[in-house]
């Protein structure tokens, strides 16, 4: 039988227990037999793939490597995928590079098959990340089957900070959080904007999501969350809006009542 993750209660409270048990739940789903079958036929197989087609051909080993990184709805999608890989990432014409969703981006680097790269699918440490990551995905998912807002808190803790590390600008980092969906559905929550928000131009949207944060945090970048105090922050936040909104009301009183309260438990 697999280890289904538990979570108890939602909210901060919930969260709290997901972050003392963590390494405990994750090191026991890991050791599921049916995620154990698929990581031995990765190791197997992976190397013996030589283009995007091969990749795609082999159901098992796509959906490994699509769940890597949180594509794994797009596992039906084979033109789609297989075009993704082929086009790799060196060229601006390339469909990851004119998608605003960047994981297809790093998706497709990971194997190399765009003209111009290097093939990667015989790179020992490399398919070991890829395998790593698809764990982490798949234990977010089943978190997600019980809480989808304890999901999308796991995924913004590595990677939102992946992101806030990186050396684009700063109005380029929240674009890649506009087009990141799980990230996009955290800030638009933990910032309390409206679901019809997406429906306005870009920029102003972009514009609308710095000057919320700056009156939540006192800094309008993406940057700032490469402290972990700043990320917890805002993960907070998420959470506690995402309760009030379960109970039916998000008024800033209440909202600062639950927040204050459930800050404290650790």
């Amino acid at each position: 039988m697999s280890f289904q993750p538990v979570v108890v209660g939602s909210g901060l409270a919930g969260w709290r227990f997901i972050e003392r048990t963590y390494d405990a739940q994750f090191g026991a789903f890991g050791k599921s037999a049916a995620l154990e079958r698929e990581t031995e036929y990765f190791k197997q197989n992976i190397g013996s793939i030589k283009s995007a087609s091969d990749l795609v051909s082999d159901r098992r080993l796509l959906s490994v490597a699509l769940g890597a990184f949180g594509l794994k709805d797009d596992l039906n999608n084979r033109y789609f995928i297989q075009k993704i890989l082929e086009d790799g990432t060196l060229a601006d014409s390339a469909l990851a590079n004119r998608l605003a969703d960047e994981r297809y981006g790093k998706f497709s680097q990971a194997f190399g098959f765009g003209p111009g790269e290097t093939l990667k699918t015989g790179n020992v440490a490399g398919m070991s990340t890829v395998l790593e990551n698809h764990k982490t995905q798949e234990f977010e998912i089943a978190v997600g089957e019980t809480d989808e807002t304890m999901r999308i808190a796991l995924y913004t803790q590595h990677s939102l900070v992946e992101l806030a590390n990186s050396e684009s600008s700063d109005d380029a980092l929240w674009f890649r959080v506009m087009g990141t969906l799980p990230l996009r559905s955290l800030f638009e929550t933990a910032l309390g904007l409206p679901q019809a928000f997406g429906q306005i131009d870009i920029d102003r949207q972009l514009g609308i999501f710095k000057a919320s944060l700056e009156k939540f945090t006192g800094d309008d970048s993406i940057q700032q969350f490469r402290d972990p105090e700043s990320l917890e922050r805002i993960t907070n936040l998420y959470l506690a809006r995402s309760q009030l909104s379960e109970i039916g009301g998000a008024s800033s009183s209440a909202l600062n009542a639950l927040f204050l309260l459930q800050s404290a438990i650790r």
